[in-house]
């Protein structure tokens, strides 16, 4: 079993959180399912994107994606979320959320 857990910046915001909570109810079902598969271990979807960041890539509607990187063998922190209109947006805050972290 994998430990999932979200960055929290200095303010006390997940920069995830903050994503999560806009998305519609369909695209954040998708989302938990894509978490739950990594806490089982599952990281079939994903990719490695440079900076010791991790890409999940999800295929339902504009292309969600989900940002993390391990911190170990058996703990993954998710930086961020986005979709493939804004991802290099996103990997770039990534990165940035993981060096803070």
């Amino acid at each position: 079993m994998i430990e999932v857990k979200e960055y929290v910046d200095e303010t006390g915001k997940s920069p995830y959180a903050m994503w999560h909570d806009r998305l519609n109810a369909w695209a954040a079902t998708k989302v938990s399912t894509a978490l739950y598969r990594l806490e089982q271990g599952n990281f079939s979807n994903t990719k490695g994107i440079g900076g010791g960041i991790f890409e999940y890539k999800i295929d339902f509607g504009p292309g969600y994606r989900i940002y993390f990187g391990k911190d170990g063998e058996r703990s993954v922190i998710i930086l961020g979320g986005g979709t493939k209109r804004r991802q290099q947006q996103d990997i770039n805050a990534a990165k940035a959320y993981w060096q803070d972290y």
